[in-house]
């Protein structure tokens, strides 16, 4: 069978909106040029982000050149899409810093040195901070019709509540100036992005229109939602980052072993880059026998191993094996049990403290709520220290049980565990 790249997005579930389908799959059966915008509203992107960088990296896979934006210009403005109030704006300093981080993020995902068709990284402040307040208003500005600007979904929505700002009414008239930027400079002629940027991006294609007299394409891509209607990408501790030092490697694996048995396949086919055939196989092996949980740890070693590394994909799920008595813990590295321990309700102990007792510790992460029942479980044979079952009430740990010289793992029965840190 033939690949063809719009049936292969339309199984995945990628495609929201197109502008005209028939003539976009007609510029496709030769090399065209494209790009998706990231504003750096933060120090690193999120999963949510890597739904629309994933689909870019499948138009390079197929042939096409990408050119992943970063927004340095747009980033210092604020996109309205999405928001129910104005953003607090960054100072330039620290924006030009979020770029840099997120250059580098993207970078992991592209190929920048194919022969046929690299990507190329570009920055929206490149070209608007050179133009000036005059510049920008009579060549640009011009061509925008204020009543049309008022009834796209970002701005109308916000003018029913508080109202918007000039700063973020004018976030459109910016994207657009980008899609006409990258069309004269790279040909570029299709912007894909999240189904809330389908205003910015079609008065982009109305403005490289107006000003160029011709046309071009525009694809979304649905936002991601899960099963029980909860947030894609989102954890009680707030969104799941690219950044290792704002989400470890270890709670990143985490995320996608512990998705939910109806998210897996859908997740599978947004963010992995298996064939068709090789994810709908991994749907049979799940829908025979789900508890064995194969989909979900081929989710997360792909996605762990593509944002972090092979290499410490590996770590991490032989970390999580370890924990839970499936492993030698004394193998693990530092750094990767730190990782991984971090997660777990836990207590610290302060150098020259006297170290208590395994009931007394097991009551102070909260794991138990008293030393009765901690001492049942003792007494029922569901107490481990450091996987290694403790057998008497008043076991008193050892400096010489500390992992790494720090670290002492608790676990009640199969699956509750805790984290004692010696300080």
């Amino acid at each position: 069978m033939t690949y063809d790249l719009l049936d292969d997005l339309k199984w995945r579930g990628l495609i929201a909106q197109t502008t005209d389908e028939v003539e976009l799959r007609k510029a496709l059966a030769k090399p065209i040029t494209l790009y998706v915008g990231f504003d750096p509203t933060a120090p690193s992107i999120h999963v949510g982000n890597l739904v629309v960088l994933f689909v870019l990296r499948r138009f390079q896979l197929a042939g096409h050149n990408p050119l992943p934006l970063v927004g340095g210009a747009t980033g210092l403005v604020g996109d309205p899409s999405g928001k129910n109030e104005e953003r607090t704006l960054n100072t330039t300093e620290v924006v030009g810093q979020w770029v840099d981080r997120i250059k580098g993020q993207l970078s992991k995902f592209m190929d920048f040195e194919s022969s046929k068709n690299p990507a190329v990284m570009v920055n929206n402040l490149d070209w608007t901070a050179p133009m000036s307040a005059i510049e920008f208003l009579r060549d640009i500005g011009k061509h925008f019709s204020v009543n049309q600007m008022l009834n796209k979904d970002a701005v109308s929505s916000r003018l029913e509540k508080d109202g918007i700002s000039y700063t973020e009414f004018s976030y459109q008239v910016l994207q657009s100036m980008d899609y006409l930027e990258l069309y004269k400079r790279y040909n570029c002629t299709l912007q894909i992005g999240g189904s809330d940027q389908w205003g910015n991006i079609t008065a982009g294609l109305d403005l490289i229109r107006r000003v160029e007299s011709a046309s071009a394409h525009a694809l979304t891509v649905p936002l991601l939602t899960k099963a029980d209607g909860t947030k894609f990408g989102k954890t009680a501790g707030g969104s799941v980052w690219l950044d290792p030092e704002m989400t470890s490697p270890y709670a990143f694996f985490q995320y996608w072993l512990n998705s939910d048995d109806k998210d897996v396949i859908n997740f599978l086919k947004v963010f992995s880059f298996k064939s068709r055939t090789e994810i709908e196989a991994l749907e049979s092996a799940h829908t025979a026998n789900p508890g064995a949980r194969e989909a979900h740890r081929e989710l997360a070693r792909e996605l762990t191993s593509l944002v972090h590394s092979p290499e410490i994909a590996e770590r991490v799920e032989e970390a999580a094996r370890a924990l839970f008595g499936q492993g030698d813990l004394a193998t693990l590295d530092e750094s990767t049990l730190a990782s991984a321990l971090a997660e777990l309700p836990h207590t610290r102990i302060e150098k020259g403290a006297e170290i208590p007792t395994w009931v007394d510790l097991l009551v102070a992460t909260g794991v138990v709520d008293s030393k009765s029942a901690a001492r049942r479980i003792v007494k029922e044979g569901g107490a481990y220290l450091n996987n290694e079952k403790v057998v008497g009430e008043d076991f008193r740990l050892q400096k010489t049980d500390f992992l790494c010289g720090k670290y002492a793992v608790l676990r009640k029965g199969k699956r509750d565990l805790a984290a004692v840190e010696l300080g």
